[in-house]
C-alpha cells in the first residue's frame, strides 16, 4: 500500500468555509452544484500532495514554505496568496492534511502576498508522482502550455496543466510495467480503437488507429485525447503505487459508454493496486457507475457532497446515494417520465 490521504481539515479556503473528514477510500467522488468548490477542493489537495513530493527531491534545497507558496500561487493563479482566503471570513486560511506517512499544515491571512505565513516543518517529502487531469484536454495545447510557462512565465495555464505536460513528455518505459497497468492500457486501446503517441522530431501528438492510419491530434475527438493521457502516464512509468490521481470533471467530452469503461479502468487501478483517486463530477452517469462499483464491497468508493449553505457530507457509496441536487434532479426527471408514460 502506497501513500494515501487519510485526513483533511481546511478552513476559509476560497468557496469552502469549512471541510473536515477522515473518511477517504481508494476512489473518492466529489459532487456538487457549480460554485460549491469542487475543483477548488481538488486543487487544494493536489497542491499539498505535489508540494510534499517536490520537497527535498534530488538537489532541491527549497524550504517547504517556499515549495508550498510557489505551488499554491501557480495552481490557483493569484497575484497574492491572501486572495485565496474566503472573502467573508474574519480569520485567515488554514489547511491540514495527513497521509499515511507524512502530514503538512499551513496557514496565511488575507494580507499574505507571496508566501504562506506558517508551514509545519518536515523531515522528508513524499515518494511518488501524483497527477491532476484537468477537464480540458492538453494534447492539442501541448506546445502552447509549455511556451506559456517555460518561456513567457505568465498566468493562463495553471500548474495542473504544466505538471501534466511535463509528465507526458516522458517517453514510454521499455522495462517491466505493473500487470494492473498493462490490463488498464488494454482497456484504453479498446476504448479509443488505437493509440496516441508523441513525435519528438516535430514536437506534435498524433493518433494512429488499429489499421495504422495516422491522424493529426487536432482531428481526434476530445474523448480519445482525454483517455489517451491516462494511457501515456501508465506507459511511461510516471505513475506508481505511491501516486495519487486527481481527475476534474471526468465525464467531460466522454459519452456514457466511454465513461463507464474509463471508470472500470480507474476501479482496477485503485482497488487492485491501491492507488488513491479523487474525481469531481456533475454527471449522474458517473455517480451511478461508481455506485455500482461501490456495491462490490464497503470502503471502495466514498462520496463527498458539497451543497450551498449546508455542511459538507461524506458517505460510503456502498450505503446508498447521498443527498445532492444532481441526484435529486435526475430522480425528479425519472419520476416525471414515469408520470408522462402512465
Amino acid at each position: 500500500m502506497g501513500y494515501r490521504i487519510k485526513e483533511v481539515q481546511l478552513k476559509n479556503f476560497g468557496m469552502i468555509e469549512n471541510f473536515s473528514s477522515n473518511k477517504f477510500a481508494n476512489i473518492n467522488l466529489i459532487i456538487g452544484e457549480n460554485g460549491t468548490g469542487k475543483t477548488f477542493l481538488l486543487k487544494a489537495l493536489y497542491s499539498a500532495v505535489r508540494s510534499l513530493e517536490e520537497y527535498r527531491r534530488g538537489d532541491d534545497i527549497r524550504t517547504i514554505t517556499d515549495v508550498l507558496s510557489e505551488k499554491l500561487r501557480w495552481t490557483f493563479q493569484v497575484e497574492k496568496l491572501g486572495d485565496m482566503v474566503t472573502k467573508t471570513a474574519e480569520d485567515g486560511l488554514s489547511f491540514d492534511i495527513r497521509l499515511e506517512n507524512e502530514n503538512i499544515n499551513y496557514q496565511f491571512s488575507k494580507s499574505a502576498s507571496g508566501k504562506v505565513g506558517f508551514a509545519s516543518p518536515l523531515e522528508k517529502g513524499k515518494k511518488g508522482n501524483s497527477i491532476f487531469i484537468p477537464a480540458k484536454e492538453v494534447l492539442s495545447l501541448f506546445s502552447v502550455i509549455l511556451k506559456s510557462r517555460e518561456v513567457d512565465k505568465s498566468f493562463g495555464f495553471d500548474d495542473t496543466y504544466y505538471d501534466l505536460v511535463k509528465a507526458l513528455r516522458i517517453l514510454p518505459s521499455q522495462g517491466k510495467n505493473y500487470t494492473v497497468f498493462a490490463k488498464s492500457r488494454k482497456v484504453v486501446s479498446d476504448v479509443i480503437d488505437g493509440k496516441v503517441d508523441y513525435e519528438e522530431e516535430t514536437g506534435k501528438w498524433y493518433y494512429k488507429n488499429k489499421k495504422n492510419q495516422k491522424f493529426s491530434i487536432g482531428a481526434t475527438s476530445e474523448g480519445v485525447k482525454k483517455i489517451a493521457i491516462m494511457d501515456r502516464l501508465l506507459a511511461n512509468g510516471y505513475l506508481d503505487s505511491n501516486s495519487i490521481i486527481f481527475i476534474d470533471e471526468i465525464e467531460s467530452a466522454l459519452h456514457p459508454e466511454a465513461i463507464c469503461q474509463f471508470l472500470d479502468m480507474i476501479d482496477t487501478i485503485a482497488n487492485d493496486m491501491g492507488l488513491q483517486v479523487f474525481i469531481t463530477s456533475h454527471s449522474y452517469f458517473v455517480i451511478k457507475k461508481l455506485y455500482l462499483i461501490a456495491l462490490k464491497g464497503s470502503g471502495l468508493v466514498n462520496c463527498i457532497s458539497l451543497n450551498k449553505n449546508k455542511p459538507v457530507s461524506v458517505c460510503d457509496l456502498h450505503d446508498g446515494m447521498p443527498e445532492n441536487s444532481i441526484i435529486d434532479t435526475s430522480i425528479r426527471l425519472y419520476e416525471q417520465e414515469i408520470e408522462e408514460v402512465l
